[in-house]
């Protein structure tokens, strides 16, 4: 991650990059060797994991969904320290890591959640505007931030959109405890609240070193226990 949303990493140029302080055509490397670049490699990783939340939720396997969505996260968090360990990374990578990344969460951070909350409630029309709500104020709120990036205090406007992929799998936990009219609107509580927060006008500090911890053990122990829920749904 290449100091985007969350702000994660270092990669300081990355919000409002000027086309202008950008190489002519002729002095433009090719759009495959971004690719070679390790972290762009992870935050492609993401959308990879992204994508396949958003296939396992249209299948209705929600456990494997949630696994998905989590390991695009993690994902999600350590590009950022695989930049910032990259040597002689250049303006141009860290730039288009940047808008790569912006991208990504859009995926897995605002349409993923969206088709979980589209899928659950069996497409049916009283969810779209739910869903509708999540990938607006994750359009909005990238865009924002690619604009304005960090403040001068490493603090940010809202909740980042990161926590909607951290707080979705955690609510789903819900999901057999509860009858399914009543998850089903939990679930659509739940993606309207993170859809505000999304866009709020409070602030949030910037995450600290230890957070990678927490965000690492979290999504393994997640991953086991949706893994055991796929374990006995398959029995």
């Amino acid at each position: 991650m290449n100091n985007r949303d969350h702000g994660h990493s270092d990669d300081e140029s990355a919000p409002g990059t000027n086309r202008c302080d950008l190489p002519g055509r002729s002095l433009r490397p090719s759009m495959l060797r971004f690719v070679k670049d390790a972290a762009n490699l992870v935050t492609l990783a993401g959308l990879f994991c992204g994508v396949g939340s958003i296939y396992f939720a249209i299948r209705g396997i929600f456990p494997a969904a949630m696994i998905a969505m989590l390991w695009a996260v993690l994902f999600d968090w350590f590009d950022g320290s695989i930049a910032r360990r990259t040597r002689a990374r250049t303006d141009e990578f860290r730039a288009f890591g940047g808008q790569l990344d912006s991208l990504v969460d859009m995926v897995s951070c605002a349409v993923c959640p969206a088709v979980v909350l589209l899928s659950y409630g069996q497409f049916s029309p009283w969810f779209l505007p739910g869903a509708l709500m999540l990938t607006a104020a994750g359009a909005v709120r990238l865009s924002y931030f690619n604009v304005f990036g960090l403040d001068d205090d490493s603090t940010f406007l809202g909740l980042s959109i990161d926590n909607n992929s951290v707080v979705v799998p955690l609510v789903f936990l819900l999901d057999g405890l509860l009858s399914r009219s009543a998850f089903a609107a939990v679930l659509y509580m739940t993606i309207a609240v993170l859809a505000i927060l999304n866009v709020a006008p409070f602030r949030m500090p910037k995450p600290g070193g230890r957070w990678y911890i927490v965000i690492t053990v979290y999504v393994l122990g997640m991953t086991v226990l949706y893994g055991l829920r796929l374990w006995t749904q398959s029995l």
